[in-house]
């Protein structure tokens, strides 16, 4: 395997292990395409993680929307944005030949892959940076939409570009129920630093506010908004699992990372394994039977 091959592959499973154990599913030769989107994932999903300033953040998103842009070859043009994106996070601010970069942008030009789904998913990923309330379900269903959503939908054109685009409208369910999950698991951390993904209207229904729920212990209408948020993934998920036994076996990796979500979401359920007091675990054995099931059964009819 050639270095930057191997460099992508280790971000995903450094970064988004479940991802990458999805991967492995795959075909060989549509493996790296895989690898190549979901580091990207991972490259802007942990920008503030990295770089803990919102403006140094947005150059960094602005670094990879012209990288993207570019025409094959070297993003040279971007190199200065990158080591400012980079010095703040405390990078070595080196950007041309750029592993994860240099792949993705091979994987855009070979799969023939949409550069608007990849400005949008950049633009929904500026909510990151900053500590403000998600204000409702739409923005939240807009947000999981250009972001998991989106990336099954790449996911999918890279593996089948003829069968894809009539999943298109599962991949947004898919991506709602996968994101959503992902939001509880984080819950900890983002209350820790002060976001709010839980919309501000079903905060409201619960007797809370985004102020009060990131607050000591969330105030006595935590647990039931924790609760709707877990009940709003449950109905995208069960959306989701109504249209999946028409998935052909071809688009199966792109979608494998739901095979994990009923499982998180049911660990949830009471107050042992709340969100509130920390992310939900499952085995490595539970994930790869989970992973290994749905990959070669698929979903069966409800």
């Amino acid at each position: 395997m050639a270095d930057d091959a191997k460099i992508v592959m280790e971000t995903v499973r450094a970064a988004d292990h479940d991802r990458y154990l999805t991967v492995l599913y795959a075909p060989e030769d549509k493996r790296g395409a895989l690898f190549s989107l979901y580091a990207f994932n991972a490259e802007i999903s942990g920008i503030r993680d990295r770089i803990h300033e919102a403006l140094p953040g947005e150059v960094r998103l602005q670094w990879w929307r012209d990288v993207i842009a570019a025409e094959d070859g070297a993003a040279e043009d971007g190199a200065a944005e990158e080591g400012a994106a980079e010095g703040g996070a405390g990078g070595d601010g080196a950007s041309v030949g750029h592993p994860v970069a240099d792949a993705l942008r091979t994987t855009i030009s070979v799969h023939r892959l949409p550069k608007i789904a990849f400005e949008n998913m950049l633009e929904a990923r500026i909510f990151d940076l900053y500590d403000d309330p998600m204000p409702s379900r739409t923005d939240l269903e807009g947000y999981c939409g250009e972001t998991a959503g989106a990336l099954i939908q790449l996911a999918a054109m890279a593996l089948d570009p003829v069968e894809a685009p009539r999943f298109a409208e599962l991949a947004g369910r898919a991506g709602c129920a996968q994101a959503m999950t992902g939001l509880l698991l984080l819950l900890p951390l983002h209350r820790k630093r002060g976001q709010c993904f839980i919309p501000a209207d079903i905060l409201a229904a619960a007797g809370s506010s985004p102020q009060e729920f990131i607050t000591g212990d969330g105030g006595p209408g935590a647990k039931h908004a924790v609760a709707a948020m877990i009940a709003l993934a449950r109905e995208h998920l069960a959306a989701f699992e109504q249209g999946a036994p028409s998935l052909p076996v071809s688009l199966r990796p792109a979608f494998l990372p739901l095979a994990l979500s009923r499982a998180y979401l049911s660990k949830m359920v009471g107050s042992r394994h709340s969100p509130l007091h920390g992310a939900a675990r499952l085995s490595a054995l539970r994930r790869h039977w989970l992973l290994f099931r749905r990959a070669t059964r698929g979903w069966p009819p409800l």
